[in-house]
């Protein structure tokens, strides 16, 4: 019990980090979207997670050399769509703010992220432990499967808080808490971004391979996936590079980097900041998976803990100002439904 109660926190953490990594990009000043989303995701996608293969992996070079290419292409390409759904992420906190946004992307990532692992062993005839009809068919699996539905309910719950809200704050109210707050907009970038973030989920089962190699090699198991979230990120760095330096040429705003008006040392370290914490959420997930072994109830865990975060962040920052209390008790029902299905998620990996 002790092991899985120690995975509950480390995806506590990482949904910590996750929920909260938005929060120095609001300190970033006269700078364009694009150019602080890039500077913040060349730590999050390159400089930390090498720092962090570096410090955990032993050979993760050789490691890298050594696999299959197959193995390499397939998770880098998850990274890629993934890096889809990381970008039209921020834009979503652009346009939404972070409760609103946060309820409706990982309403999707979560259901998408959690279900198809285990439904592409069914379809594939990789028929383990974890496969959706195994899950099924056990105590224990059951549980897991059905917290992750409660989680969905939890989230759906969130969703309909936001949509309560927009329907009761006038637009001066919308536009003090999130600037540039679009309905429209925030939500086509949403369901884009809902879709494709679930890809990062797919790449860990796609890079299983080289956990194992970096087990074999001599790394601890809580940092195994380090040496896969490389590969998947350089993927996520690749789409995330193409559109912001294309927007920035397209707006000019690549004179951003090192126009002096601006506070530079400020917003470099803001980024910095940024970028770092968002790539802690995925350091802490996967010492966390390699705690519960079943990313189903990992990757639901995940979702649900960064759903409660930004909840409360968005309390914190009056998103939810000038909303009545009726609305307000219809959030605090849907993170409670939430922690619920961490429970059931959590027993229903203790009793498998």
């Amino acid at each position: 019990m002790e092991i899985i109660l120690l995975g509950i926190f480390l995806h506590f953490v990482g949904g910590l980090a996750s929920g909260s990594f938005y929060i120095p990009f609001k300190g970033v000043r006269h700078w364009a979207w694009e150019s602080y989303w890039l500077v913040g995701g060349l730590f999050s996608w390159l400089v930390v997670p090498l720092i962090a293969a570096i410090i955990t992996v032993p050979d993760f070079a050789r490691i890298l050399a050594e696999a299959q290419v197959s193995t390499l292409g397939w998770t880098y390409l998850f990274g890629v769509l993934w890096g889809i759904g990381g970008l039209t992420f921020g834009l979503t906190m652009r346009y939404l703010g972070l409760s609103l946004g946060m309820s409706v992307i990982m309403g999707l990532t979560s259901a998408f992220g959690a279900l198809m692992p285990p439904l592409y062993r069914d379809l594939f005839g990789d028929c383990g432990a974890y496969s959706l009809s195994a899950m099924a068919q056990s105590l224990g699996g059951a549980l897991v499967l059905v917290g992750v539905a409660v989680s969905l309910v939890g989230i759906a719950i969130c969703g309909w808080a936001g949509v309560l809200k927009e329907r009761e704050v006038d637009e001066a109210t919308k536009l003090a808490s999130v600037s540039e707050f679009s309905l429209r907009k925030g939500g086509t970038v949403a369901l884009i971004s809902g879709v494709l973030s679930a890809c990062f989920s797919y790449g860990i089962a796609a890079g299983r391979p080289l956990a194992e190699a970096a087990v074999a090699s001599g790394a601890n198991d809580l940092f195994q996936n380090n040496v896969t979230f490389m590969v998947i990120m350089w993927g996520g760095l690749t789409t995330n590079a193409i559109w912001c330096l294309s927007l920035g040429f397209k707006n000019r705003s690549y004179t951003d980097y090192a126009d002096r008006r601006t506070p530079l040392a400020r917003n470099y370290l803001l980024c910095a900041l940024a970028g770092t914490i968002w790539f802690l959420q995925f350091f802490f997930y996967g010492m966390g998976e390699s705690r519960l072994g079943n990313d189903a109830s990992s990757w639901v865990l995940h979702m649900s803990f960064i759903i409660v975060v930004s909840n409360l962040w968005g309390l914190y920052f009056r998103e939810w100002q000038g909303t009545s209390r009726g609305n307000r008790q219809v959030l605090l029902v849907g993170i409670v439904v939430i922690l619920s299905s961490i429970c059931l998620v959590g027993y229903g990996n203790y009793l498998g």
